[in-house]
């Protein structure tokens, strides 16, 4: 009896001690560590609201964004309320050295020079902040740091040098011809035709990155870049949700649907490689797209390194890498397509200088990766366009 009231007594004894271990960490993770950081934040001069239970500013940053979407965006070089409403908000009421929480996290905003050079000058004393659901959007380089990261990117070179690129000219030419033909099938009898330029240019640019990533493959990767949209839009709409403990392993409609559409596209793209990588042991010349060149470049550096286990990348490294090519071209491309537009409808002088110049290099002939080149004023306006958001916005 005695005996029997000892064990029982250590296992109760181990069970306290493990919930309070626990419970410690609980509450450490959820209040004590995030209200320390923002002391150590006001102590340097950097000023923000008091951090809140769990959300922190995540309802507020997502309820303002929602409310301005919502809203017709009135054509202005003040973009900031409207593509980032509120950081804009945040710096406005704080000033420039500020912070906003996103769940239990400080977001420090830095939009001084000398700040954002510090950061990439010291980019290890600056990890990159790890979210378990953007596993579900991208992997690959963007989420590697330190040997990491030096491996990915000494394979993946290869795949974009400037001699590759040319190779894939007429790809790319092709895919802007089929949308020029689409749009002039929709001009009416006095050739006009009012078009939301926007679908059309979020497609061309996903068209070109599966025709560029996988050639022959081309429609199994328009398939996966339809499901990473998906997954995207699945996550954006469940991301303050996911701040909640425990909440993405409840079997909801839309948890069921994330893994289900990861599962696919995982699948979808070890398939692809699978029947490359049987094409490269059959002797079969390598395809130049960005997967061929990829594979290619990956054997070579286990070729000469010998195959251990930290040589070259694994498959699921390269499905990493095949999601990051969709994800980190889509978006970007178009919105800086449209955003060109945009500028060339409000400046119809620098439109026509653009025309000319085309006319001038081309005149009725097809672009090559040569002429292309020689566009000076295009690249002027493409630069420009690329970096005047961010200068309005700083």
């Amino acid at each position: 009896m005695e005996l029997f009231w000892t064990t029982n007594s250590a296992i109760i004894l181990i069970t306290v001690t493990f919930g309070l271990v626990y419970a410690w960490r609980v509450l450490n993770w959820m209040w004590l560590k995030p209200k320390k950081m923002e002391k150590l934040l006001r102590e340097q001069g950097l000023q923000g609201n008091p951090y809140r239970l769990l959300l922190g500013d995540a309802k507020d940053y997502f309820v303002m964004q929602k409310k301005v979407q919502s809203k017709p965006m009135n054509l202005s070089d003040d973009i900031a309320p409207r593509v980032a409403p509120y950081i804009h908000h945040a710096v406005q009421t704080h000033g420039k050295k500020s912070f906003i929480w996103f769940g239990t996290k400080p977001w420090v905003i830095l939009n001084e020079p000398e700040q954002i050079r510090e950061v990439f000058n010291k980019i290890s004393e600056f990890p990159k902040v790890q979210y378990k659901f953007m596993k579900l959007i991208t992997r690959g380089l963007v989420k590697l740091e330190g040997e990491k990261w030096t491996k990915h990117r000494r394979i993946i070179n290869p795949a974009f040098h400037m001699e590759k690129l040319k190779i894939m000219t007429p790809t790319f030419l092709k895919s802007c011809n089929d949308l020029i033909s689409n749009w002039e099938e929709t001009l009416s009898s006095n050739g006009s035709s009012e078009i939301d330029i926007w679908p059309s240019l979020q497609s061309l640019t996903s068209d070109v990155i599966a025709r560029s990533s996988f050639g022959s493959s081309y429609e199994e990767g328009r398939k996966v870049f339809q499901l990473q949209i998906e997954q995207g839009e699945l996550i954006m709409k469940n991301l303050m949700k996911s701040l909640i403990p425990l909440w993405r392993f409840l079997p909801t409609a839309d948890h069921r649907k994330i893994n289900e559409n990861d599962k696919q596209i995982e699948t979808t793209i070890k398939n692809i490689i699978n029947k490359r990588e049987k094409a490269i042991k059959a002797g079969e010349a390598t395809e130049n797209d960005l997967l061929g060149l990829l594979l290619e470049s990956n054997h070579k550096e286990i070729k000469e390194h010998g195959n251990f286990k930290n040589m070259g990348l694994s498959l699921e490294e390269v499905v990493g890498e095949c999601m990051l090519f969709h994800i980190a071209g889509q978006e970007t491309t178009s919105d800086l397509l449209v955003w060109t537009m945009v500028l060339l409808s409000r400046h119809p002088d620098w439109q026509e200088r653009a025309r000319k110049e085309v006319l001038e290099i081309f005149g009725n002939e097809k672009p090559d990766f040569d002429g292309l080149n020689k566009l000076k004023i295009v690249s002027i306006l493409i630069s420009s366009s690329s970096n005047c958001s961010l200068v309005m916005f700083v």
